[in-house]
């Protein structure tokens, strides 16, 4: 069978799964999650004028030509602290003690903070050592958002700030799509789980935990983690026991045409419909998505390396599309820190331990790691891959590449994209 070039499979993949229907969640179990419809703000902030700061309300004119030679005195009518109203609006000659986020006092058009005055000994009065101009000092009904004002579109990520501005808008709850369900199946005979004693021909596994990692960095929950021999009929009852609890399933090992690789023959008995089976990429050529029933079929690599990277482009995604959205990374461009030589018909995606600038060239060079199927230590603290395309067998030293950068992606909705 013919390998699928690696857009077109990852394109092909994403038809596995479908958007989550929204769910309404208190904002706390809203934190992580993507808006699941765009939010609008309901009312202005802030609610009304307020003082920014410790002081006196006043009337600014009242201010001019104030010094500390020659201060305003203004007699003390009221102290309005935040959270509650003014008692009455100032007449000329008054002023209000205030503190920061009480609300303005009638009559008032600015602040004089409190290090640019003094009270009289008896509080009946103020002195002020400074003339200020109207609106000195204020926060504005509105000045930072206006009814109505679009905030965040469907697709934004619901992080810390995002709940800070829902919360201030008086929102307890947010519509968003739910965490996809996830269980992650290690295979093979050679497997042996970590704390436990292990012969030099035996693997401690680690590919459910790093699998299942990578998931929850992508907003998963995992809610299963299995292991399989390289046995049919035991691989086959946990799929069967597994797939109706999950939204995606993903396996790991048995994903290649040797002998006891029988994950794709397993499932394909199960009747699944594979979208993906073999992709010109490397490391990850053996990956395969999959439908059984409603629930997508991401199998991977057994090599770790592998698994990181066919995670990355055909795991991640899925995961990130039942949430609603669509991820789109930086790419920039660099150059090539050493030559590489690949095979002429994949795409491979080299790991880029850093960017250097250097003075001799506008483009950064891209560091590169040495790179292996086997090899998990690579990826540790990666800035991104780069992306060395399929129809070409040589680069040289200095070449300029794309880079996908981990860092700071964007979030499109499903439904803009």
């Amino acid at each position: 069978m013919p390998l699928t070039p690696l857009p077109a499979a990852r394109l092909a993949a994403l038809d596995a799964i479908l958007p989550a229907a929204p769910a309404r969640l208190p904002l706390m179990e809203a934190h992580g999650r993507f808006l699941a419809a765009g939010i609008v703000a309901s009312r202005a902030l802030p609610g009304c004028d307020n003082s920014a700061m410790d002081g006196w309300a006043v009337r600014a004119e009242e201010t001019r030509g104030a010094n500390r030679d020659r201060p305003a005195r203004l007699r003390v009518v009221d102290t309005v602290y935040a959270g509650h109203l003014p008692r009455r609006a100032l007449q000329p000659g008054e002023a209000a003690r205030v503190f920061t986020g009480a609300p303005l006092s009638p009559g008032a058009d600015a602040v004089v903070r409190q290090e640019a005055a003094r009270p009289t000994d008896d509080g009946s009065h103020v002195d002020l050592f400074v003339s200020v101009a109207p609106g000195h000092d204020l926060r504005r009904a509105g000045e930072e958002v206006m009814p109505g004002t679009p905030l965040f579109p469907a697709g934004q990520r619901v992080d810390a700030t995002v709940l800070g501005v829902l919360a201030s808008l008086g929102e307890a709850t947010a519509l968003v799509r739910p965490a996809p369900r996830v269980a992650v199946i290690a295979t093979g005979d050679e497997l042996v789980p970590p704390g436990q004693p292990a012969q030099p021909h035996q693997v401690f596994e680690s590919n459910r935990l790093l699998v299942a990692a990578l998931a929850r960095e992508a907003g998963a929950d995992v809610t299963h983690l299995a292991r399989s021999r390289d046995d049919e009929a035991e691989l086959h009852a946990q799929l069967e026991q597994l797939a109706p609890q999950v939204d995606v399933l993903i396996t790991t090992g048995g994903a290649s045409v040797g002998d006891k690789d029988c994950v794709k023959r397993v499932l394909t008995r199960m009747g699944a419909r594979f979208l993906v089976d073999g992709v010109a990429l490397k490391p990850g050529k053996p990956v395969a998505v999959a439908r059984l029933g409603s629930t997508a079929v991401v199998v991977l690599p057994g090599n770790p390396g592998a698994a990181t990277v066919a995670f990355d482009q055909f795991a991640r995604p899925l995961l990130f599309k039942h949430q609603g959205v669509i991820e789109q990374r930086r790419v920039t461009r660099a150059r090539l820190s050493e030559p590489r030589h690949k095979q002429a018909g994949l795409t491979y995606l080299v790991t880029v331990s850093a960017l250097e600038a250097r003075e001799d060239s506008v483009e950064p060079w891209a560091r590169l790691r040495p790179q292996g199927a086997g090899q998990i230590l690579q990826n540790v603290a990666a800035r991104g891959w780069a992306v060395l395309p399929a129809g070409r067998a040589d680069f040289a030293q200095g070449e300029s590449v794309d880079v996908q950068l981990f860092d700071a992606p964007d979030f499109h909705a499903v439904e803009a994209v």
